[in-house]
């Protein structure tokens, strides 16, 4: 395999590959980052109908496939040179080329984001199993990350299939023992579960969602049970600062939610570059 050993004698080859690999998923990410909590709805109304024995009336389908993205203010069809990763939104100056109504500008900060960060993971893990795993880790959480904070909603199709895939990667010890990651998986789900029930007994009231515990599992699938402590401090520190800052500086509400998911999606991907740098920083600090 001539390219595969050019890929693996050419680290910068590699991260270049995977940034524009990244771009394009990025892309893609964009559509699952919308839709899917459009099918998810569409399911629990099915759900529901079905259980009062009612009949909903026929919707168009709606997958990530189907129907071809178009511009929600006009419906026109987006054409495959209208949808080039960040060169398309730049060349339409954020707009439609139809009825000119702006492009939100989330859909080339996602492309950016994930591409980005997909070139990060090529060039700490480099070529190997691990790198190619920490970059679909990526892209994972990028989609979670933006679900949750447009939705505060952590779907299970994403976070309950990734806790297995991390269970299966450490078989082979790609980032850790199957041990730590299994215990990784429970510690991380109870630990979350544990507050949550905590929280509700002492206030009545309901302190973050499910979600949360899987994907804080998921994450001590992925790296183990010894990163959970660091992921959990960056995630509350950031968390807290964040809600404080939009309380104090918008106007935003006490009671309403703010969605905890990114904050441990961020610290999940600091964990995976660094974690056993800050780990070995802290303990050397004690």
């Amino acid at each position: 395999m001539p390219f595969l050993e050019f890929l693996q004698s050419s680290p910068s080859a590699f991260i270049l590959l995977c940034i524009i690999l990244g771009l394009m998923v990025g892309s893609f990410l964009n559509v699952v980052i919308y839709r899917l909590p459009l099918m998810m709805q569409r399911d629990w109304k099915a759900q529901c109908a079905d259980l009062k024995g009612e009949v909903l009336p026929a919707l168009p389908p709606l997958t990530l496939s189907i129907p071809r993205s178009a511009c929600p203010s006009c419906g026109h069809k987006i054409t495959a040179a209208e949808n080039i990763p960040l060169l398309s939104y730049f060349f339409l100056r954020g707009k439609c080329s139809q009825c000119h109504a702006p492009i939100g500008i989330r859909y080339p900060v996602v492309e950016l984001i994930t591409g980005l960060l997909s070139g990060i993971m090529a060039w700490h893990f480099g070529f190997s199993a691990a790198g190619v795993a920490a970059i679909v880790f990526t892209w994972v959480l990028i989609a979670l990350t933006f679900i949750d904070f447009d939705t505060q909603l952590l779907p299970d199709s994403i976070t309950l299939p990734m806790i297995w895939a991390g269970l299966l990667l450490n078989l082979w010890n790609i980032y850790v023992p199957l041990s730590a990651a299994v215990i990784g998986a429970v510690a991380g789900y109870l630990s979350l579960w544990s507050v949550y029930w905590l929280f509700k007994l002492a206030t009545g009231k309901e302190g973050m969602g499910f979600g949360d515990f899987k994907l804080l599992a998921l994450i001590g699938a992925w790296l183990g049970w010894q990163m959970l402590p660091l992921v959990i401090l960056l995630s509350s520190v950031v968390g807290a600062v964040v809600g404080i800052s939009l309380i104090l500086f918008t106007k935003h509400g006490r009671n309403i939610p703010i969605p905890f998911g990114p904050y441990l999606a961020g610290g999940g991907l600091i964990a995976m570059l660094w974690g056993h740098d800050l780990t070995q920083l802290y303990l050397g600090t004690l």
